[in-house]
């Protein structure tokens, strides 16, 4: 596969990150999209995608359109948006046993209606996002459980990625993990979804837009690939 060659794009900015581990993992999304997050493959590839179902979510789910639903009562309806919205996705962010664990738990009233309260605060609530974060946690942990358990990290953060993507991640354990080890960054994982955790992905992804910063990252969306092409064995080189 044709690419620019890396000591130009090192030599023409002078930023390229010091960390060897950081500069493999540069290495090679380079060698996939030569033009970095501008490239038209990686457009095409990793982030169009996940922009469409934004701004699907923004003309279904905006704040207005949130909180008018929420005075509604429509508590099933935010729910089956929300799921809609997701599946809508040329390829779903989520499992499809975190799929029918998801549906199974919004089927009642109860669990409708705690979803779609939670997420609305854990999305434009006041406070610190620390608190909102941990409060939805709460929220999904105590959503109606059939047999496959709720409370997995993509469920927790797939649907604030898709709202807001300038503030929040995507967590795929996986992929992550190994993506961070690849850049020898220590990332403070623990399976049971938890702020620290978090917070320690956050790092991680503003350690990659500082690092990668000539590069143009705009926002989570792109950073959220980069980690993705490093961890995914769609990426095996």
């Amino acid at each position: 596969m044709a690419s620019m060659p890396v000591s130009v794009h090192e030599t023409q900015t002078g930023r390229a990150p010091r960390s060897s581990p950081a500069l493999r993992c540069r290495r090679k999304f380079l060698r996939f999209f030569p033009r970095g997050f501008r490239d038209e493959t990686y457009v095409d590839w990793e982030r169009s995608y996940k922009w469409e179902v934004h701004l699907q979510w923004r003309a279904a789910l905006g704040q207005d359109a949130f909180r008018s639903l929420l005075r509604a009562r429509r508590f099933a309806d935010i729910a089956a948006l929300a799921v809609r919205i997701e599946q809508r996705s040329r390829h779903s962010m989520i499992f499809s046993f975190e799929k029918m664990a998801l549906r199974d738990a919004l089927r009642s009233q109860a669990g409708a209606q705690g979803f779609a309260e939670g997420l609305y605060e854990f999305l434009h609530g006041a406070g610190a996002l620390e608190r909102r974060f941990e409060r939805w946690v709460s929220v999904v942990a105590a959503l109606p459980r059939k047999q496959t358990r709720v409370l997995t990290w993509p469920l927790v953060t797939v649907f604030a990625f898709i709202a807001d993507p300038r503030t929040h991640i995507f967590l795929k354990p996986n992929v992550t993990r190994l993506a961070a080890r690849a850049y020898g960054f220590d990332l403070r994982y623990e399976p049971r979804p938890n702020w620290a955790t978090y917070a320690s992905l956050l790092e991680f992804a503003h350690r990659i837009r500082r690092d990668m910063r000539d590069l143009r990252p705009r926002d989570m969306i792109d950073l959220q690939s980069f980690i993705w092409v490093q961890g995914s064995d769609e990426y095996d080189e």
